[in-house]
């Protein structure tokens, strides 16, 4: 697996929830490349849970959506916004048993939509969640203004 590099630090006001590893509220993760895939791994936090020792399942959504969203920007070489994201809770994940793993997958893409399939899995590698996300993808250009796409090359060392 290759680390990315999370070019968007360079931001004065950068303060994404997913993926600012200065955002102390946020959920600071990392992603690596693992051939089509991409991966995070990440350690739940017991104020984030929901019932005792359940992980938030809004939390669980935003972790496969953040996924989605730097998919994108790797695998479709743009930036886009969530046009959709249906979550299927298949077993409970407990805030205290472990890293998580985030693992997706860019499943079609056209001019304007990509589709992503995600899955969270819990510290014994049992499938958790699902996500069936799609992504509406902005033309490059645009991307870099309003969204401050850096370009697929940034992502790499």
């Amino acid at each position: 697996m290759k680390k990315l590099r999370n070019p968007f630090r360079q931001f004065e006001d950068y303060q994404c929830f997913g993926c600012d590893p200065e955002n102390h509220h946020g959920l600071q993760m990392e992603f690596y490349e693992d051939g089509e895939d991409l991966v995070s791994e990440w350690q739940p936090h017991k104020f984030l849970q929901g019932y005792g020792n359940v992980l938030h399942g809004g939390i669980q959504t935003t972790l496969l959506d953040e996924l989605a969203s730097w998919l994108v920007y790797v695998k479709a070489r743009t930036g886009g916004v969530t046009a959709n994201i249906e979550v299927k809770f298949k077993k409970a994940v407990y805030v205290n048993q472990g890293k998580l793993t985030v693992r997706g997958r860019l499943k079609e893409t056209n001019k304007r939509f990509a589709r992503i399939e995600a899955e969270l899995y819990d510290s014994q590698g049992q499938m958790t969640t699902t996500a069936d996300i799609r992504y509406f993808l902005y033309p490059q250009d645009v991307a870099r203004e309003k969204l401050y796409y850096p370009g697929h090359e940034a992502f790499f060392e």
